[in-house]
């Protein structure tokens, strides 16, 4: 055996298509999600015969294909038919009303939006929705700032679909009577994936990325029980493509579990690193979840008072999911003799 027999010559690589180990890559069916994606389909097909479809509210866990299956879905609706309008907004971007109107306003080609009011902008979009039934899908729906929008939407669109996409079933229950009596929404839930739809998920991404048989088995087993413990496929895909990129800069011909648990230390470094983009008031929770792991919402909110916060119970609630987004804090739901409530846990991801 020679000395380079398991070195890359610099022709060779291990990664033969990174598209594949891109979270925002889309499979024609996502795995496992196949009953979700048929449902979602028959909910959009009474547009078909131009009457309104079901709307939706569509939750689970981060990470877990909510997103990538209702866009697959759009992807096949708009290659299936051009007499149906579908618009896509993410609410993490486009968090209010206005905000929204002028990006269906952009979606639907209308650019002359500068210096017009939200009710000039109502009036195009009713003049641009005229000629077609629509699906609307606003995901992270539990970021919009305020839900005009929706009221909207409902009372003057006549043929649509409304899907909702959130991380929290109990989302539902901050909406305006008046808009969710009129939105009536059915409840699609995602469930965590297990650890064999994790593993079959990565493989499958796996053949799909890399030139075959460039894993080592203990590799790549590593890689699915941390994706079992995270529970977000996004970073099993992290960790996969990381795991190449430290074995293609090392020359080797194999990824083995040396350069996954380094990658897996890239992973928890990045979480780390990633604190410093919050804002100052979200470390000030943070450090108090940090020194408070496992309380009740309830009460961090009341020490978050007593230390001298000054943000409203609502907009804490909203800084406690964006850090259960960003996997700064785990939350739990638990049944008391006096209703449900939510436990909060500081995430360890070393």
């Amino acid at each position: 055996m020679g000395l380079f027999d398991d070195v890359l010559s610099s022709d060779q690589n291990l990664i033969k298509n990174e598209e594949f180990l891109d979270y925002e890559f889309l499979p024609k069916l996502i795995p496992y999600r196949e009953n979700e994606q048929k449902y979602l389909a028959t909910s959009i097909k009474p547009l078909f015969n131009n009457r309104s479809g079901r709307n939706l509210l569509i939750y689970g866990a981060p990470g877990i294909g909510k997103s990538a299956a209702v866009r697959s879905v759009l992807r096949d609706l708009e290659e299936e038919t051009d007499d149906v309008f579908s618009i896509y907004i993410n609410c993490w971007e486009h968090n209010t009303s206005f905000k929204i109107f002028i990006r269906i306003c952009d979606i639907l080609g209308y650019r002359f939006t500068q210096n017009k009011k939200s009710s000039d902008l109502q009036k195009e979009v009713l003049k641009l929705l005229d000629t077609k039934p629509v699906v609307f899908v606003f995901d992270e729906i539990d970021k919009a700032e305020d839900w005009d929008f929706l009221y909207f939407l409902l009372e003057k669109i006549f043929h649509k679909s409304i899907f909702l996409i959130t991380n929290y079933k109990s989302w539902l229950l901050t909406l305006d009577e008046r808009i969710r009596s009129r939105l009536m929404p059915e409840l699609v839930e995602f469930k965590q994936y297990n650890l064999n739809e994790t593993k079959g998920i990565l493989k499958e991404r796996c053949d799909q990325g890399f030139v075959q048989d460039v894993w080592m088995n203990d590799a790549f087993e590593t890689v699915v029980k941390k994706t079992g413990e995270i529970k977000d496929i996004r970073a099993g895909l992290f960790l996969l493509k990381e795991s190449g990129l430290i074995a293609e800069e090392k020359s080797k011909k194999k990824i083995v579990k040396e350069d996954v648990d380094l990658a897996i230390k890239k992973l928890n470094e990045f979480s780390i690193k990633s604190e410093e983009e919050l804002s100052e008031e979200e470390k000030f929770v943070l450090n108090l979840i940090k020194d408070k792991s496992g309380s009740k919402i309830g009460d961090l909110f009341r020490e978050y008072e007593s230390l001298g916060g000054k943000i409203s119970y609502k907009t804490f609630q909203r800084k406690i999911l964006k850090l259960e987004e960003g996997k700064y804090v785990k939350l739990t739901k638990q049944k008391g003799s006096g209703g449900n409530t939510t436990i909060v846990e500081k995430v360890n991801l070393g």
